[in-house]
This record gives structure tokens, sequence and C-alpha cells, in this order.
């Protein structure tokens, strides 16, 4: 149920996302008001100031070679006014597309956002002059407060903020009496998979779908942490053989996660493959890293080829193939220790090693023979691991001082 609270806020991108994904359903926008709590006008105000068209490259031409213009396809002349959901989105159509995204919507809510937060913009002229008179009046030790009243100005305080950390002004902060005092603002990330985006996808949802499908195998997702708000580690277990691979992520946002899944993905359409095709199905926890939930389950063009499912929260267990896999990572690398000097490439060293252990489970093969019998060689230079001859496997912390 939706909270109904949260009506009058600003729409959130998660917001945005379940916006398009009822889209492609071909849901309507009083149905989708009601899922995420919103007025139907809302809705219907939101879809239709941010679509994205597309120009048709069909050309139609009258009985002289005249070009004529491009008539609106009749399923746009009524409501949901979006092509998101027709069958012939991906295909050659003969009329304009008008697509609704949620982040191309996000970014252009963001940009109004900070161009509507930023005032009147000032002229050279005058910027130069209000420049001179905060430069001189900070020289002398006034406090900014006292600045703007003296000369009677309109603008806030946070203006003349955001210009100084932008570089705009001449003076720098170490000039102003107690700028260099302040901490700057924690920003708070989410922690946690935003519960509408769940929806679908809870652990009972997972296992109905295993069932359903007689699905005995998939790929268990999660990260390590090395020292806090460092670089970590994105990993991904292969339940039937305990093959793992690992992203090495600048933060633990879902920013950075997107980003690296989707430079992952792009190596297997270069190759020639598809990434569904490997990772078809994959189990993680409710980290707020793995909230772009649309990125891990959707291709470049936007077509599902990944389902996602989410584990109960604090229950690690049922993930249990990749948190026990993670033991021997930490026999490379201790827990506690930085990854912050690492480079992908130091990843899949690794990795390479962890998989070229022979396992009692595999009947003395190692994760990486096994996996490289069912996809082929190519896809595991995909992830970047390499097979280590079994004399020369190295685990422990030696590996990354030799």
């Amino acid at each position: 149920m939706p909270d109904l609270t949260e009506k009058n806020k600003h729409m959130r991108l998660e917001e945005r996302i379940e916006i398009q994904e009822c889209l492609s359903h071909g849901m309507t926008f009083k149905a989708i008001a009601a899922r995420i709590g919103k007025d139907q006008t809302t809705v219907s105000k939101e879809v239709k100031k941010h679509l994205t068209v597309s120009l048709t490259t069909t050309q139609r031409m009258d009985k002289d070679g005249s070009p004529l213009e491009t008539p609106i396809c009749p399923q746009l002349l009524k409501s949901p006014y979006v092509c998101n959901a027709c069958k012939k989105r991906h295909t050659r159509c003969a009329f304009d597309k008008h697509i609704y995204y949620a982040r191309q919507a996000q970014k252009e809510y963001e940009t109004l956002l900070v161009e509507a937060r930023e005032g009147i913009p000032l002229g050279k002229e005058e910027f130069y002059q209000r420049d001179k008179t905060i430069s001189d009046g900070i020289k002398r030790g006034q406090h900014l407060y006292h600045i703007l009243q003296t000369n009677d100005w309109t603008g806030s305080k946070s203006s003349v903020y955001r210009h100084l950390k932008k570089g705009y002004l001449s003076v720098n902060a170490i000039d102003f009496p107690r700028v260099v005092k302040f901490r700057p603002r924690k920003k708070k990330t989410s922690e946690f998979v935003p519960k509408i985006l769940k929806v679908g996808r809870t652990y009972e949802d997972f296992v109905a779908f295993t069932e359903e499908n007689g699905i005995t195998a998939w790929a268990e997702m999660d990260t390590v942490i090395g020292s806090i708000g460092g670089k970590v580690i994105l990993t991904l277990d292969f339940t039937f053989c305990n093959f793992m691979a690992g992203l090495l992520l600048n933060d633990k946002t879902a920013a950075e996660t997107g980003e690296k899944l989707a430079a992952l993905k792009k190596r297997f359409t270069v190759e020639g493959l598809r990434f569904g095709d490997v990772l078809p199905l994959i189990l993680t926890d409710n980290g707020g890293e793995f909230s772009d939930v649309y990125t891990v389950e959707q291709d470049s063009r936007g077509q599902k080829e990944t389902d996602l499912f989410f584990c109960d929260p604090m229950q690690s267990c049922q993930k249990p193939r990749v948190e026990k896999n993670h033991t021997l990572f930490r026999d490379i690398v201790p827990k506690g220790q930085s990854f912050d000097s690492f480079t992908q490439d130091t990843v899949n060293l690794i990795f390479s090693h962890v998989n070229s252990v022979k396992r009692k489970i595999l009947n003395g093969k190692t994760p990486y023979e096994i996996f490289a019998f069912t996809y082929g060689q190519k896809v595991a230079d995909i992830f970047g691991i390499k097979p280590i001859p079994a004399e020369q496997v190295i685990q422990s912390p030696k590996l990354l001082k030799a």
C-alpha cells in the first residue's frame, strides 16, 4: 500500500522508475497513481513533461515526390500518450516515438531544481562589482551577513557560498572568518532497497519463481567492504560451481554499481554474447548499492534479460554460497584491509587464484574448470579470470606481496 503522506512532495527517482515500469506494462495513469501514492494528474503531467521524442527515419512523399509531414501515431492520441508498452517499440516504426525514461526525467528535474535555486543570474559587470565588495569586506574581517545587509542586497548567503565553492569569487574559503571551521554536511545515502522496488522481487517470489521454472542454479551477488568509506568489491558467485568474479567499485552506491555492471554488459556485447544468457537469475541482499534494479535487469535497449530478487532483510543465510566463498577471498585479503590501492587487475588476480583452488564438492575439479567447460573460456575472460596452475596457487596475503 503506498504511503499517502508522500502526496504533494517532490517525486523521487524510484517513483519515476516505477512509473516507467508501469507504463511498459500498459498501466493507466489512475492505476500508476494508486501504486505510487500520487494524484492521477501529477502522474499525467510528469509523463507529458518529460517525454523523449525519437523521430522516425521513414520519409513519406506525395504523388509529386514532395515530402509529407509525419502523422501522429493513433496510439499516441489516447492515454497514456507514450510508446513504452508498444510491441513495435524496438522495431522500425513509421511514426515518431514518444518514450518516458525515468532517469532522463530525473536529470531534467534536477537541472531545473538547481537553476530555480540559483536565483536571477547577474550581469557580468554587476557580478564583478559584487565580488569586489564581498572580497574587500571579507579582507577587512567582516562577516558575510554584515556585508549583505550593509549593501542592501537581495541575494542569500547560500548563493555566495555556492559561488565560493565553485571558485567564482576572488577570495578563498580560508579568507572567510568561519567557513574553514564548518564541516561539510554528511550526505545520507540509501542503505536499503526501497520497498516499492522489491514488489515481485522478494525472496518468497524468488522461491516461487525457481520452483515454477525448475531452476536449481543461479548467481548470488554481494559486496565485500575494505576500509569504511573506501573502495568495495562487488562479487558474483555462480552457485552451480562456486565460480566467483569481482568488480571493483569506487564507492558503495547504486550509481557506481550500475556503471560497472553496464560496462560488464558492454564487454559481453562486444564479444557477441548476451549478459542475460550467462546471468539470467540473480539473488542479492537489501544493500542500497543494488537499488538500481533496472540497470541490473535490462540490456542497453531497455529489454529485460535478467531476473533480480532480494533476500529477506538480515537473512544472509539465504545466499550461503557467496558468503561462504568470501572466506576464500579473506584468506588473501584479511578483513579490515583497505582496497583503495587495488585496481581491477588486482581483483582479477585474487579471484583467478580463488577459482583455481580444487574443491571437494566438485570431485577435485576447480570452479574455473567447471565454469569454462559450461560457458567457454571467452566468458571467463570477460570476467577477467584466468586459470592458475595448481602448484602456483597462492591462497594467502603473500599473493599481493609477490
